[in-house]
């Protein structure tokens, strides 16, 4: 995380006002047609706990998978929570499983404690406890079932695949209502300026469409639909 960092001439917190600013569309467009990263969007299952929940910040990559051992389970799970640093994102890859919860009310507690700006799993409950504590978290489901016997966690922080997406510790991961995408650390800032350009030219696309010229007519003055 601290290498992401040193790498970036902005500040953790101005990264995260800018692009709070943005919308997921732009983001991946820039990463696709000026970067030509093309399978940047996680899976479309992931959907925030609550309308107008955003998420951004860097990647802290978790991975496990369905398990029944329960040998220092609980122990692991304070380490992995104990080492997330501040302006994180906790991103599960959870190994397919659809049975239980990876993320609680009192796993959120700890993480806002440690600084942690969200999460993406699979699997929550608690979630009127989350809701509680605003903290922004991508889930697949909600369900009643604890992980202790029936999930484990294997690792943290280091290369993860969730859909079609590498997700390396220390990328960046923004997601909104239509979902969540992973710019690789190197593109953070390139990505963040190409998605506010897209914005202000679509501040006169939209001139342009309430003025009545015809669809055709913008797209010959440079605007797009």
């Amino acid at each position: 995380m601290k290498d992401a960092m040193n790498s970036l001439s902005l500040s953790a917190a101005e990264l995260r006002e800018r692009y709070g600013k943005l919308y997921s569309g732009a983001v991946n467009d820039v990463l696709r047609f000026s970067f030509q990263r093309y399978q940047q969007a996680l899976p479309s299952e992931f959907r925030p706990l609550r309308e107008g929940m955003k998420l951004a910040g860097f990647a802290f990559t978790v991975k496990g998978g369905p398990d029944l051992v329960t040998d220092d389970e609980l122990e692991n799970r304070a380490r992995l929570l104990e080492d997330l640093p501040p302006d994180s994102i906790a991103v599960w890859d959870c190994t397919g499983d659809t049975a239980t919860a990876q993320w609680g009310e009192v796993m959120t507690m700890a993480a806002v404690r440690r600084g942690c700006r969200g999460a993406v799993v699979n699997g929550v409950r608690d979630t009127s406890a989350i809701l509680a504590q605003d903290f922004p978290v991508f889930h697949r489901y909600c369900t009643n079932m604890g992980m202790l016997g029936r999930f484990r966690i294997y690792h943290w922080q280091r290369p993860i695949l969730i859909g079609e997406v590498r997700v390396e510790p220390g990328d960046w991961i923004f997601g909104d209502a239509d979902g969540v995408v992973c710019v690789p650390r190197d593109l953070i800032e390139g990505v963040l300026v190409g998605a506010e350009q897209i914005l202000a030219k679509e501040v006169t696309i939209r001139e342009l469409v309430r003025s009545g010229l015809r669809p055709t007519e913008v797209v010959q003055r440079g605007g797009y639909f």
